[in-house]
């Protein structure tokens, strides 16, 4: 049976708060940044943050990347969705469809007072200085890793060899961790968090 947690326990409580007392980064918008390997739980904390903070909407940086382009995406994000959002207007973006292996949709985000932007190489350093925050999520690769080919299957064991390596690449040039404000280790339905 599911026990509710003490707010005071988990990491997540009094961060909404945070961010929206947060100076505007990018234009009027605080940009927050959810960064962490693969698998490691991104996506599940972005969009717990954004019902938290009243729906804040979610750039995921799988709409912008490829099977041609894991991390050669910085261009198209800033010109689809930093530069308008800088300016106060909405942002929109072809989003690609990674089993079509296309950009088949368009993905609208408007100026909220805090956008969350969620992937792997969020915290990269051509982005940091849009950045009001940034959070990594502290899951060592292997596991992280791990939990993402459970969650594919085996029929994607090809491509996780290739996202691994870049993956690895990507990091060793350009970590994130380093740089975060803060680490959230996922705890079952609770984060732990460290400054």
């Amino acid at each position: 049976m599911f026990s509710p947690v003490s707010p005071a326990r988990d990491g997540l409580a009094g961060l909404p708060a945070r961010l929206r007392a947060l100076p505007p980064s990018c234009g009027p918008v605080r940009l927050v940044a959810i960064d962490g390997h693969a698998g490691s739980g991104k996506s599940t904390l972005a969009g717990r943050l954004s019902a938290a903070l009243d729906g804040a909407p979610v750039v995921r940086l799988d709409d912008l990347a490829s099977h041609d382009a894991f991390f050669d995406w910085t261009d198209r994000l800033t010109a689809g969705v930093l530069d308008p959002l800088a300016r106060g207007e909405p942002a929109e973006y072809p989003a690609y469809d990674w089993e079509r292996r296309a950009f088949a949709r368009t993905v609208s985000v408007p100026p909220a007072p805090v956008v969350l932007l969620e992937g792997v190489g969020a915290g990269r350093s051509a982005l940091r200085p849009r950045l009001a925050f940034l959070v990594w999520l502290a899951v060592p690769a292997e596991t992280a890793w791990a939990r993402g080919r459970r969650r594919d299957g085996p029929e994607q064991a090809g491509f996780w060899r290739e996202w691994v390596a870049a993956e690895r690449r990507h990091f060793a040039e350009d970590p994130s961790r380093p740089h975060a404000d803060i680490l959230m280790t996922p705890r079952g339905d609770t984060y732990e968090a460290r400054a």
